[in-house]
């Protein structure tokens, strides 16, 4: 086992909203509880610059404070908190009842149950130039590689929520952000595209998709095709921030539990996954829509149906009365 041979009734593995407001919850219910996240992969949300759509914060916050308020409270809690990276999980059998093992780079963790809160990665184009120049023009973030592009000229993919987010932001240090986008109009909640039209750094190209990404040591601009004419163009730029969308990270539990097309674990409304003893929440599920507001209420969910999971192995569940013991009003006296 780990290094103090702890048995824990949950194990979370991912350290976003999803995860924490789990650890939360569980800690709160007085389960036995750690958390395990990733050491040098943030949960996406950490690296965005504002969020101005969760409940409590009418001037926005930034994506690092917030997860740092989470993992705050969570730890206020008495949660464990660890990063490690995780190579394997595996079932077991721990004092008679189904387990799961973790192999992380420090030993293996032992628990009841897992609730899996991995998030998503960042969707790459799979262009040439793509993966040669990240780092060197490419790059996932503009939080974080932003600075680098002061009175540049920065092309943007995408058309969501996130992209149009981070062409705002760009716009703080980049003399010109051009939006480029397979479609004739954006995906973004209305409120970012007002933002982005009245913007005067932002322009925009509509109906093409990259094709190659240009520049030997470093980006020095997209080779286009426009998805309607097939007519290619090459637009000079000094950096490429790509946000066309994210898949799921859930490759831990692949070939234990039912995951979709997309490699989403498959979830119940109670968070339940296919397999006894696992749940998950968050961006690494097949829930619908994905904010961190929804990942949060996924994580406390998790977290209640993993209590109830845990308690009825342990035989301690409020539906195990001693014998005899009084009925609450309105409760019925079992069939068998």
């Amino acid at each position: 086992m780990n290094g103090n041979g702890k048995i824990y009734d949950v194990i979370a593995i991912g350290g976003g909203p999803a995860g924490l407001t789990a650890g939360i919850y569980m800690s709160r219910a007085n389960l036995d509880a750690l958390l395990i996240g990733s050491p040098v992969n943030p949960s996406q949300i950490s690296v965005t610059d504002l969020v101005e759509n969760y409940p409590a914060f009418p001037e926005g916050i930034t994506g690092s404070e917030l997860v740092s308020k989470f993992e705050e409270q969570a730890l206020k809690f008495g949660l464990d908190i660890i990063k490690e990276n995780i190579h394997t999980i595996a079932e077991t059998f721990i004092n008679n009842h189904k387990g799961w093992k973790i192999e992380t780079d420090s030993g293996t963790y032992a628990a009841l149950s897992v609730v899996m809160a991995t998030g998503a990665t960042w969707v790459k184009l799979g262009v040439p130039g793509e993966s040669e120049l990240t780092g060197r023009g490419v790059s996932y973030c503009a939080t974080c590689d932003a600075p680098f592009y002061k009175d540049s000229t920065v092309i943007v993919v995408g058309g969501g929520d996130t992209a149009v987010q981070e062409a705002i932001y760009l716009t703080k240090f980049a003399k010109e952000v051009i939006i480029v986008h397979r479609r004739d109009r954006l995906r973004a909640v209305g409120v970012l595209q007002e933002k982005a039209f009245s913007n005067g750094k932002i322009s925009f190209i509509w109906d093409s998709e990259v094709e190659e990404i240009l520049g030997i040591n470093s980006v020095t601009g997209v080779r286009l095709r426009n998805v309607q004419t097939q007519q290619t163009r090459d637009v000079a730029a000094d950096g490429v921030f790509i946000f066309t969308g994210s898949m799921p990270n859930s490759r831990l539990v692949k070939g234990i539990v039912d995951v979709d097309q997309n490699g989403s674990i498959m979830v119940d409304k109670e968070m339940k996954a296919s397999v006894d003893g696992i749940f998950a929440c968050g961006d690494c599920t097949n829930t619908s829509f994905k904010q961190v507001v929804t990942a949060c209420g996924d994580g406390a969910r998790a977290a209640y149906s993993t209590q109830l999971y845990v308690e009825d192995l342990k035989g301690v569940s409020y539906d195990n009365k001693p014998a005899g013991e009084a009925k609450e009003e309105g409760e019925k006296e079992n069939d068998i």
